[in-house]
C-alpha cells in the first residue's frame, strides 16, 4: 500500500511540458523534450525522465539536427502524444487508488477513536458493576451471619452468582436500598430461572380479562398467565368466541383460514379459529359453525343448556390442540366449565401425540359442580358406562347424576383451590359442598393459591396516578397523596387520620359484593367522634344498595365525611394511598383484593364484622350467625395448609378493630409506621405466591 501512495505521489506531481511546433518542415535548431517534476505548490523541480521512446534518448532528450520529411517529424510526435497519454492514464489510476486509500485511513481512525471512546467508557463503568458484585457477594456474607440462611445455600448462591456474573451486573446493579429479606427473595428468584426449564402451558377457559369476564376467574387467568411468561414460560389461552367479547383488547386480531373438526352429538361439526394477543398472550378463539347460538348470547353463564354449551367447546378445544400439532406441558383448565377436559384427555387424546402432557384444574367456587344426567357424556364422545361410578363421575349424594366438577378432580394430575382465606383441611371438612369425600381421597393432589393483583397498576412506587410516588422505604409521599386527596375531596380543616372505604362491583367479586350498613354506620361514627376524616366512595348497579347509600349519607351529613357515588379508577387509587385506615366489610372474601391492595399502599385494612368493642357495644356476627373468631376458625385460618396472604392478615389485622387502630397511630406512632411498612414491604401480586404455588404444581406434575 506504501507503495501504492509513492506511485500515486510521483504521478499526480508530474507535468510533461514541450517546446514550440518547429516553425518550418526543416530541423535548424535542436529541439528538447523535457519532463519536469512540481513540488507541492505547482512549481517546477528538477528533471525527472519518461519511460523510453523507441529510437530515441529519454531523461533531457534532443533531437539532433537531421535532414528529414515531414513524415519523420509528425512520427515523432505521435510517439511522445502517445507517451503522453500513457503517463495521464496511469497518472488518474493512481489518483484512484490515493483516494480509497484516504477513505481507509478515515475509516480506520474513525474506528480507532470510537474504540477510544468505549474503553474509556469501560474505564468509568467497570468499577460501579464490580463494586455492585462485590456488594452483592458481602450481603450474601451478611445472611450468613444473621441466620437468615444457612451455609450451603450460602454457598451455592455464591456459585451461581459467580457463574452468572455478566447477568448479575445487570439484574443487581442497585442493592443497597434494599432490605436483605427482599434481597434474598430477588437472588433465589433469579437463580431458580437461571436453572429452571421452561414450560408450555395451555389455559382452555370461559374468561379472561378484559376479554370475557364475569367473575375471579378472568382476571386470574390473565394475572397468572402474565406472570408465567414474565418467569419465562410460554402461556396460551383458548377460550370461546363470545358475541359480546371485547375484540378491542385483542391485538392483532384476524380469523384462520382453514376450518377444523370437532365431535359432537355423534357427528363432526365445523369451527372458525381466531388468533391474537392480549397483555403478551396468545389467545385462540374457537368459533362454532353449526352450534352458533352457543355463544351467541347476552350473557356467559346461566342457561339450560349451559354443560352442551362447555362440553361442547371443551371437546373443540382438545381437537383444535391436535389439529395444530401442539403439544403442551401443562393443560390447565378451570371450574366445572372445562373440567370434562380432564376424562376427555385421558380416555381420548393421551395418545394422539400428547403423552407427555399433563392437567391441573383450578377451582375458584368448589359449590358449582354441574350435574348432569349421565347419557349427556356421550354428547362429547366420552362413555357414560365407564364413568358414571362412584370413583369417578357419580354425584357422592344424588347418585343418578354425574357430577362435572367430581369428575375433573378424579382426572387431573393435580387440583389447585383459588383462595386466600381458607385452608386444604377447611376445604375438604368444613363447607358442606358435598365432595369432601372425593378431596380427602384425592387430598394429596391438592393445593391451595391465593388470588393475586397487578403488580405492575397497584403499586404506590409507580402508581401513575398517584401525585407523588412512595414505597416501605422512601414513605414520604404517602404524605403528599394524602394532602392532595383531602384537597380533591374538598375537606375543610386539619386531620391527622383519614379513613378511607371503597366499596364497588368494580373492585369486587359480584358474588361476594357484600356490605354491612350497620357495621358501616357504626365505624363512620366512631372515627368522626375520634376526630378523624372519611371517606365512603360506594357504586353498585343494585336498586337496593344505591337506596341504602342514600339513605346512610343523609344520615350521616358531617363536614368531615365524603361520599363518593360513581366509581373513578384514578380517585380508587388515591383514596388507598390517602387513607391511613382502610374499611373493608370484611376478611371473609375470598379474593381479599380489597384488604390486600390497602396494605401495599400503607393503609391499614380494617374489618367491619371484627367482634370488638372499638365502636360496637355487642358482639358481631355473620351471616351464619358465627361470630368473626368462630368464622375464622372454621375457615381454617392460620391452619399450616392456609396461604401466607392470609395468615399475614390475620396475625396483624385479623384482631384490630377500628378503635385499637386510631388509638395506636395516636400514642404509638413508631410501632404504627413499623406496622405500615412491613406490610408494605411484602408482595401480594400474581407473581409472588399465587405464580410460586401453580410453578411448583406444574413443575411435579410434568415429572410424573
Amino acid at each position: 500500500m506504501e507503495a501504492v501512495r509513492n506511485a500515486a505521489a510521483v504521478a499526480s506531481s508530474l507535468r510533461l511540458t514541450r517546446t514550440k511546433p518547429p516553425p518550418h518542415p526543416t530541423l535548424t535548431s535542436p529541439k528538447c523534450f523535457c519532463l519536469r517534476k512540481e513540488d507541492a505548490f505547482g512549481n517546477p523541480s528538477s528533471e525527472t525522465s519518461l519511460p523510453k521512446l523507441e529510437g530515441h534518448q529519454t531523461d533531457v532528450f534532443e533531437v539532433e539536427e537531421l535532414e528529414t520529411n515531414d513524415d519523420d517529424i509528425w512520427k515523432l510526435f505521435a510517439h511522445a502524444q502517445r507517451n503522453i497519454l500513457y503517463l495521464n492514464k496511469q497518472r488518474l489510476t493512481a489518483m484512484e487508488e490515493l483516494k480509497k486509500v484516504q477513505e481507509e485511513r478515515d475509516l480506520l481512525l474513525e474506528k480507532i477513536e470510537q474504540l477510544e471512546a468505549q474503553k474509556q467508557t469501560g474505564a468509568q463503568t467497570e468499577p460501579v458493576a464490580s463494586s455492585s458484585f462485590a456488594d452483592l457477594l458481602l450481603r450474601i456474607d451478611s445472611m450468613v451471619i444473621s441466620g437468615m440462611i444457612g451455609s450451603g445455600e450460602a454457598s451455592s448462591l455464591r456459585k451461581k452468582v459467580m457463574d452468572s456474573r455478566s447477568q448479575i451486573n445487570d439484574a443487581f446493579c442497585e442493592i443497597r436500598h434494599k432490605t436483605d429479606m427482599e434481597l434474598l427473595s430477588e437472588l433465589r428468584l433469579f437463580t431458580e430461572k437461571m436453572t429452571q426449564n421452561p414450560l408450555h402451558i395451555v389455559h382452555i377457559c370461559s374468561e379472561m380479562d378484559p376479554i370475557s369476564s364475569c367473575g375471579s376467574l378472568a382476571s386470574y387467568v390473565t394475572g397468572l398467565s402474565c406472570a408465567l411468561q414474565r418467569k419465562g414460560d410460554l402461556v396460551e389461552v383458548i377460550l370461546p368466541k363470545y358475541s359480546n367479547i371485547n375484540l378491542d383488547a385483542i391485538q392483532g386480531l384476524r380469523r384462520i383460514d382453514a376450518e377444523f373438526d370437532s365431535y359432537f352429538g355423534g357427528h363432526w361439526h365445523k369451527n372458525r379459529v381466531w388468533i391474537g394477543v392480549t397483555r403478551g398472550i396468545s389467545v385462540t378463539l374457537i368459533e362454532p359453525l353449526n352450534y352458533s347460538t352457543f355463544f351467541n348470547r347476552d350473557r356467559l353463564y346461566g342457561y339450560s343448556d349451559d354443560f352442551e354449551r362447555f362440553s361442547y367447546f371443551s371437546r373443540a378445544s382438545m381437537d383444535y390442540l391436535v389439529k395444530s400439532g401442539k403439544q403442551p406441558d401443562i393443560l390447565h383448565i378451570h371450574n366445572w366449565e372445562t373440567a370434562i377436559v380432564g376424562p376427555l384427555f385421558w380416555d381420548i387424546f393421551v395418545h394422539q401425540g400428547l403423552g407427555a402432557t399433563r392437567v391441573l384444574l383450578t377451582c375458584h367456587d368448589i359449590t358449582s359442580q354441574c350435574l348432569e344426567q349421565p347419557s349427556k357424556l356421550e354428547l362429547c364422545g366420552l362413555d357414560p358406562h365407564r364413568l358414571n361410578r362412584p370413583d369417578r363421575f357419580q354425584d357422592n349424594t344424588k347418585m343418578n347424576l354425574v357430577n362435572v366438577l367430581k369428575g375433573g378432580i378424579v382426572y387431573s394430575n393435580k387440583v389447585v383451590m383459588v383462595s386466600t382465606i381458607h385452608s386444604r383441611d377447611s376445604l375438604i371438612h368444613s363447607l358442606n359442598h358435598g365432595l369432601e369425600p372425593t378431596l380427602a381421597i384425592h387430598k394429596e393432589k391438592l393445593l391451595v393459591a391465593p388470588y393475586g393483583f397487578d403488580g405492575d397498576k397497584w403499586d404506590p412506587s409507580k402508581d401513575k396516578y398517584l401525585p407523588r410516588n412512595y414505597s416501605a422505604y422512601d414513605i414520604e409521599g404517602k404524605a403528599a397523596c394524602k394532602v392532595a386527596l383531602r384537597n380533591r375531596l374538598k375537606f375543610s380543616g386539619y386531620s391527622s387520620v383519614v379513613v378511607g372505604c371503597i366499596y364497588s362491583s368494580c373492585t369486587f367479586d359480584v358474588s361476594t359484593f357484600d356490605v354491612d350498613m350497620d357495621n358501616l354506620k357504626a365505624a363512620v361514627r366512631y372515627a368522626m367522634n375520634k376526630g378523624a376524616q372519611v371517606l365512603v366512595f360506594m357504586e353498585s348497579e343494585t336498586p337496593v344498595m344505591n337506596s341504602l347509600m342514600k339513605a346512610l349519607q343523609n344520615e350521616l351529613k358531617d363536614a368531615n365525611v365524603r361520599f363518593i357515588e360513581k366509581y373513578d379508577d384514578a380517585l380508587a387509587h388515591l383514596i388507598l394511598a390517602g387513607s391511613d385506615i382502610f374499611l373493608c366489610s370484611s376478611f371473609h372474601d375470598p379474593w381479599l383484593q380489597m384488604p390486600l391492595k390497602a396494605v401495599k399502599y400503607g393503609s391499614a385494612p380494617i374489618s367491619l364484622n371484627l367482634a370488638s368493642d372499638g365502636f360496637r357495644q355487642f358482639k358481631v356476627r355473620d351471616s351464619r350467625g358465627s361470630s368473626q373468631s368462630e368464622y375464622l376458625r372454621q375457615s381454617g385460618w392460620g391452619d399450616c395448609g392456609s396461604t401466607a396472604a392470609s395468615q399475614y392478615l390475620l396475625s396483624t389485622y385479623g384482631n384490630m378493630s377500628i378503635g385499637q387502630a386510631l388509638d395506636e397511630i395516636n400514642t404509638e406512632p413508631s410501632r404504627w409506621a413499623w406496622r405500615i411498612k412491613d406490610g408494605m414491604s411484602k408482595d401480594f401480586s400474581w407473581d409472588a405466591e399465587c405464580c410460586d404455588i401453580h410453578r411448583a404444581a406444574y413443575t411435579f406434575i410434568k415429572n410424573l
